[in-house]
């Protein structure tokens, strides 16, 4: 289906420029050598390049009712045939095809987000029988049934964990950067991956209403529920096609002259106003790329510009989406911070996960060098690790891990400061003594706040939505300059917030990077997704990439989408006013319809010279 529509648009703008080609080639010799061949070559612009927008304004009139510049156009080239005046004719509808081809060149190409959910959808589950394990189709699934999920598996349905302890990689769903710990009791989402040891879950919603198939049809609700942007002249058509009639009328009953009434219609021809807004958008997407934006929608910058509110996700987004040692504390006088640093660095090298990970590479960063591992080690899922170290048994794990070797210890007021900070936590313990701990969070952007603040200074309120807990979304809001923030926002809870704000007559623009910011993405008044650490699913459903995920540039893209605004509304104005003063000697007979056409064809040369100022143009914060 995808490869037929994209087959099918690659069609339709080779036909458009071939038109194009062809078209204004008859033009051209019809100019240098019309008067001396038998038929004006002209005509082949009329036909390649009118024809459509005939078919185009009679389907939209005859069918829908619809009129459209189109019908403006159709009138102007029919009345200039009607006379004889085929150049005039030509050159009308070869400035109409040359604006079709700059829209259809802004419009988003066919997308496959939806289809890519639809791909992380788990297949098959393992149920568990009385006569042992089965592998059935994930559809096949019902609630109550009690099954087994593998390392490295991806939960087949919601349920509830009732044997096993592990990590679970909720990315898909909330976002978090680093695999959440479950035990009995806790709950699981479909679509989510099993990171360490193995569960037995019971299954509590299935099929279209586990998480991922309500994740896919928020993506599609979203997306059909979004308004487009109809196009300038377009919407004005109707008074357009009616002043235009009037007045070609008035001036035919009046003067008795025919050629007035044609070269008002032409002149009339509203190429200018519609080509005011394409390459104005086309202009503005060119400087958009120089600065790293891919835009792929047409109308997204129009929409980007009425904005009031941008919300960002937190993983990802506003930070960089990997932990850090933030900290590292003694907790006994006999144990340096660089000795509980250098004892938990060793025996989380071996370690799978993402925070041991951490700890072993900004150790080596730290200090050169890369950790020794233990004499040996035993992860313990959802807990940490066990390991013997120089003869010494060593613990490296969260509190669970301390309470169930029999250590009665009570975290430190250090450690709740570092939790209110959204920290996490890897205590250590040797020979049943706790010794210390470190402190992991992930660290902001470059000048993530100085981004913030440029938005504030736009007059553009900020707001953080996020899947991580409360004290890890109050730290990164307030370091940042944040004011408004919503926590452990699962897919709904961003779309529901959007909806809200929106039906209050706040536009929002998301920025976001995972594939839990799909649905928000593509409901926001305009969806930027990140396009470097992003996911392939959030980059379908938003209007925008950002390539190299350089969040400062995203004041200048505000900036440049009402700078594209204010230039459409000049083009719009010079278009109109140089259309009055044509109909206005095209009434008292100075102007014929060939002359007319040329002279409303300025115009349009005007606006695109107009739009043209936007490729280099660079906002105060882009320039800084």
């Amino acid at each position: 289906m995808l490869s037929t529509l994209r087959a099918r648009l690659a069609t339709e703008e080779v036909r458009h420029i071939l038109s194009l080609v062809l078209g204004g080639a008859g033009l051209l010799v019809s100019i240098l050598a019309g008067p001396q061949l038998p038929a004006d070559p002209a005509w082949i612009a009329v036909v390649l390049c009118g024809l459509p927008i005939l078919k185009e304004a009679a389907v939209g009139l005859f069918t829908r009712f619809d009129i459209k510049a189109d019908l403006l156009v159709s009138l102007a080239l029919i009345a200039s045939v009607a006379i004889g005046e085929c150049f005039a004719a030509g050159e009308i509808a070869f400035i109409m095809q040359l604006g079709a081809l700059l829209e259809e060149r802004t419009v988003a190409r066919a997308r496959a987000g939806i289809e890519k959910l639809v791909c992380l959808t788990p297949q098959t589950a393992r149920r568990l029988t009385d006569r042992g394990e089965e592998l059935i189709a994930a559809e096949a699934v019902q609630v109550g049934d009690r099954l087994r999920v593998l390392p490295g598996e991806s939960v087949p349905v919601d349920g509830v964990i009732r044997m096993g302890q592990t990590a679970i990689n909720q990315a898909i769903m909330t976002g978090e950067s680093l695999p959440v710990d479950k035990q009995p009791g806790d709950e699981v989402f479909s679509g989510t991956v099993n990171q360490f040891g193995a569960f037995e879950m019971e299954a509590t919603r299935v099929g279209a209403d586990s998480s991922i198939q309500r994740m896919i049809r928020l993506v599609q609700s979203a997306d059909a529920g979004k308004a487009r942007i109809v196009g300038l002249a377009d919407r004005w058509a109707t008074w357009i096609v009616v002043a235009a009639l009037t007045a070609a009328a008035l001036t035919w009953l009046i003067s008795g002259q025919v050629i007035r009434a044609v070269t008002i219609l032409v002149v009339f021809c509203p190429c200018a106003l519609v080509l005011a807004t394409p390459t104005a958008i086309m202009a503005a997407i060119g400087n958009a790329t120089r600065h790293n934006f891919l835009v792929r929608e047409g109308d997204a910058l129009e929409r980007l510009a009425q904005v009031s509110h941008v919300a960002f996700d937190k993983t990802g987004t506003l930070t960089c989406g990997v932990p850090e040692v933030t900290g590292v504390y003694s907790l006994s006088p006999d144990w340096t911070q660089q000795a509980v640093y250098t004892c938990l660095a060793r025996v989380e090298c071996c370690s799978e996960h993402p925070l041991g990970r951490a700890v072993a590479e900004g150790y080596q960063k730290h200090w050169g060098i890369a950790p020794t591992p233990p004499e040996s080690y035993e992860a313990v899922p959802g807990r940490g690790l066990r390991a013997v170290m120089d003869g010494r048994e060593v613990l490296a794990g969260n509190l669970a891990l301390l309470n169930e070797a029999g250590l009665t210890f009570s975290p430190p007021p250090q450690a709740a400061a570092c939790l209110d900070q959204g920290c996490t936590l890897i205590y250590l313990a040797v020979d049943g003594t706790a010794v210390g701990f470190l402190a992991l969070a992930d660290a902001p952007r470059e000048r993530a706040a100085s981004t913030v603040a440029d938005l504030k200074q736009a007059g553009v309120t900020p707001v953080l939505l996020t899947g991580d807990h409360a004290q890890a979304a109050g730290h990164i809001a307030s370091l940042l300059g944040i004011s408004m923030y919503q926590a452990d926002c699962l897919p709904e809870d961003k779309l529901a917030w959007i909806d809200h704000t929106q039906q209050n007559g706040h536009p929002v623009c998301m920025l976001g990077d995972g594939i839990n910011d799909a649905p928000a993405l593509k409901k926001a008044f305009v969806g930027i997704a990140m396009g470097g650490t992003g996911s392939d699913i959030a980059a379908d459903a938003a209007d925008i990439v950002l390539v190299n995920d350089d969040i400062r540039q995203l004041p200048h893209l505000l900036a440049l989408s009402r700078r594209m605004m204010q230039t459409i509304r000049r083009n719009l104005a010079g278009s109109m006013l140089l259309n009055l003063i044509a109909v206005l000697l095209a009434m008292t007979g100075l102007l014929n319809p060939v002359v007319g056409a040329l002279v409303h064809n300025a115009g349009s040369v005007l606006v695109i010279l107009n739009s043209s100022l936007l490729l280099h143009w660079q906002s105060h914060s882009s320039a800084n």
